[in-house]
């Protein structure tokens, strides 16, 4: 049974006949109830189409903790994850399936205008230890308490660790702790700066591989 909450011009919560009212992101809508598909056999162009959407998705598993962060402003009327998958699919991925391939150099882990930090230098100190170094000019829009966000990733283990906020802009120096399983494996590095009430962050950067 269906319930109008806010009277005859409000939104409908439930089902109604064929139709369905629903609520996502605080936006109502009506939407007829699926139908059971038959299995159809797919065509080669079909399969290539969602073996590359499947592949942009597996790729941003790892990343969903930041891109969270990396993508709330992009968010309108879809999740963050949605916004990160438009930013990178034509981007990232190359090749006809079956030989489809992934340039990790291209990922965008956060898009917005806070001015990134300069020179920035990264160095492997030890197995266990990354040592970053940057400038900043202190660019109109930026504080000093703007956060960094870093995200090493681990293409063998396909997983990632990093950390946002902690380290300031101000600081103009960090070291980063390799946890295991990560010390000894090839790594991809991305950096990107957040303001301390997250209202506002730049575009993320690619620093490179380590390791």
């Amino acid at each position: 049974m269906a319930k109008i909450r806010k009277g005859i011009l409000g939104p409908v919560s439930g089902k109604i006949g064929p139709v369905v009212g629903a609520t996502w992101k605080g936006i109502p809508y009506i939407r007829t109830k699926p139908k059971k598909k038959k299995n159809k056999k797919r065509s080669p162009a079909q399969i290539a189409a969602q073996e590359k959407l499947k592949l942009m998705n597996n790729i941003l598993v790892p990343f969903h903790a930041y891109i969270t962060v990396g993508f709330a402003h992009e968010a309108e009327e879809q999740t963050e994850i949605s916004a990160a998958f438009s930013a990178n699919y034509h981007t990232m991925i190359s090749g006809t399936y079956p030989t489809l391939e992934a340039d990790y150099s291209k990922l965008q882990l956060s898009v917005g205008n806070l001015p990134m930090i300069n020179d920035i230098h990264m160095e492997l100190q030890s197995l266990e230890t990354l040592k970053l170094t940057w400038k900043d000019d202190f660019a109109k829009n930026t504080a000093f308490d703007d956060q960094l966000m870093l995200v090493v990733y681990s293409r063998e283990l396909d997983m990632t660790f990093g950390f946002t906020g902690g380290v300031n802009r101000s600081q103009k120096q960090c070291l980063v702790q390799i946890v295991e399983p990560f010390v000894g494996k090839t790594l991809d590095v991305y950096l990107s700066m957040t303001s301390f009430n997250r209202k506002a962050i730049a575009n993320s950067v690619y620093l490179g591989k380590i390791g």
